[in-house]
């Protein structure tokens, strides 16, 4: 069966074109520094939002027990909200997952 290594060189051009242009966009139309509060504000909290996003579905679904992934996840927010210690959150993470399983 022969290969097509044209048409991979194509696809590999237009998806690296596309990559570009995505990243080149903000450097071509943003020349003056953004003075708009709403704006600067909505920017500041899209690395937060899109950490957010990735993690979510994975703290839920990471056991294979939705009921320990929730557990976990109510137990962080606590735990994180009143310390704030990255260690603590991850330990009592870890222990409200082992107790969920272990009961049911």
């Amino acid at each position: 069966m022969p290969s097509n290594s044209a048409g991979i060189y194509i696809s590999l051009l237009i998806v690296a074109l596309t990559i570009y242009s995505v990243r080149l966009a903000p450097f071509l139309f943003l020349r003056k520094p953004i003075t708009n509060r709403w704006f600067k504000s909505f920017l500041y909290y899209v690395p937060y939002v899109t950490l957010a996003v990735m993690t979510f579905p994975a703290i839920l679904t990471a056991t294979g027990n939705l009921a320990a992934g929730a557990a976990a996840l109510i137990v962080g927010l606590l735990v994180a909200w009143f310390w704030g210690d990255l260690f603590a959150v991850a330990c009592s993470c870890c222990a409200a997952v082992f107790l969920v399983q272990w009961i049911f």
